[in-house]
């Protein structure tokens, strides 16, 4: 699939490669094999499932962007960060917020 259809998202605004597939993977705890698909679909459920701010600390964080640099962003002190990536990091690990990211996810609802 062309990246074309995600250049514009905020995984690109802090990712040079559209790697956030591989991201997903790694915390969600999913063999990249059975994520969905389509990346465009799959970025959907992604932004579906996190907050936008959620969205872009996943972002940031992945990217290796230094925590100062996001708590100026967030306006986080230490703690707040702090919170802030764990409740993030355990949101992903979670069924109902993970299990959608599935292709049999997207297979139980196609005819």
């Amino acid at each position: 699939m062309p990246n074309s259809v995600l250049e514009k998202t905020v995984w690109r605004q802090y990712h040079k490669d559209n790697n956030f597939r591989e991201k997903l993977a790694e915390f969600t705890k999913i063999d990249i094999i059975d994520l969905i698909d389509d990346d465009k679909k799959l970025y959907a459920v992604l932004k579906s499932k996190l907050t936008k701010k959620e969205l872009k600390l996943f972002a940031m964080d992945t990217a290796g962007i230094n925590d100062e640099n996001i708590k100026e962003e967030f306006e986080y002190s230490d703690s707040d960060l702090e919170k802030a990536k764990y409740k993030l990091y355990k949101k992903l690990k979670q069924d109902k917020t993970r299990l959608p990211f599935r292709q049999s996810s997207v297979e139980d609802f196609e005819d």
